[in-house]
């Protein structure tokens, strides 16, 4: 009877171990790739980082930042807005200057007043008052005036506006927040950040991507520039319009935006352009891999 126990024992660790061998041996079906890795299309080509932004005449964004500095009291675009020229933005506590403006107003109706006196007196009777008065009553009327409108142009400063026609890329900040010329300070990257940023282009999208110098030289004529723009992690290839080199190399700093990054590595900014309604899904910002050959 032992015997036949110690003979089963035998036989299941053998079963046992034949279907470990058999589970642990078998290769795992790889899945298949979420989508084509990036490949060039041209038999030779520049590969090349690249980021996406509003087209422009130059510059990247438009960063509109404060000259005055106060809490913010209204905010009255949001991010996606087309926005015209001159077209408000958001508006900083005023109350200081506003007082000012009307303390100035105060001032130059004395000044005209004491200066419309004098000018009275001396037209009725010349010997009344000198010369010296009366024109010191102007000078105080025109340094009033002068006065004035310094204020009044300092008031407007505390109205934040659109420079030119084009659409919000981000707002920075909110009501209550209190901004300087240096910007609204972001509480996430410890810092300063712009208030509002602004694409000047609505209809067209820009490429900037940056050639490593030592593929400078085979960079193809101006006139000779294709390129095609793949966005990482899709299918999706743009054809890009050639807009013109950036003839400045620098330090390949850009894309990850640390200016205290220390690099050796230099690259050759090349700006292409594309049409966003083709490409809905496409922002500013998105980085993507762009592939420059030649025609």
């Amino acid at each position: 009877m032992r015997n036949k126990i110690l003979f089963a024992l035998a036989v299941l660790g053998v079963l046992a171990g034949l279907t470990a061998a058999y589970i642990l041996g078998r290769e795992a079906k790889a899945l298949p790739p979420v989508f084509k890795p990036a490949s060039s299309p041209y038999e030779t080509a520049i590969f090349a980082n690249g980021i996406i932004e509003g087209e422009q005449s130059g510059g990247s964004n438009i960063v509109i930042y404060p000259q005055v500095s106060g809490p913010v009291t209204q905010v009255f675009v949001h991010e996606g807005q087309v926005v015209s020229t001159r077209m408000p933005l958001l508006s900083i506590d005023d109350s200081v200057p506003r007082a000012n403006l009307e303390l100035a107003e105060s001032n130059l109706k004395t000044a005209r007043d004491q200066y419309q006196k004098r000018l009275a007196s001396y037209t009725i009777d010349p010997k009344s008052i000198s010369k010296d008065t009366l024109d010191t009553a102007k000078d105080l009327e025109g340094q009033a005036s002068a006065a004035l409108k310094a204020s009044s142009a300092l008031l407007q400063q505390y109205t934040v506006r659109a420079p030119v026609e084009g659409v919000i890329l981000a707002v920075n900040t909110t009501v209550g927040s209190y901004v300087s010329s240096q910007g609204a300070y972001d509480t996430y990257i410890q810092g300063f950040s712009p208030l509002v940023v602004m694409s000047a282009s609505v209809a067209t999208l820009a490429v900037r991507c940056y050639v490593d110098e030592i593929l400078i030289s085979r960079l193809p004529a101006p006139d000779h520039i294709r390129a095609q723009m793949s966005i990482r992690g899709t299918d999706i290839k743009v054809p890009l319009e050639f807009v013109r080199v950036q003839p400045y190399v620098s330090p390949k700093i850009e894309l990850s935006n640390q200016r205290q990054e220390k690099v050796d590595l230099r690259v050759l900014p090349v700006i292409f352009r594309f049409q966003k309604k083709d490409f809905p899904g496409l922002y500013p910002g998105q980085l993507v891999d762009v592939f420059i050959g030649q025609k």
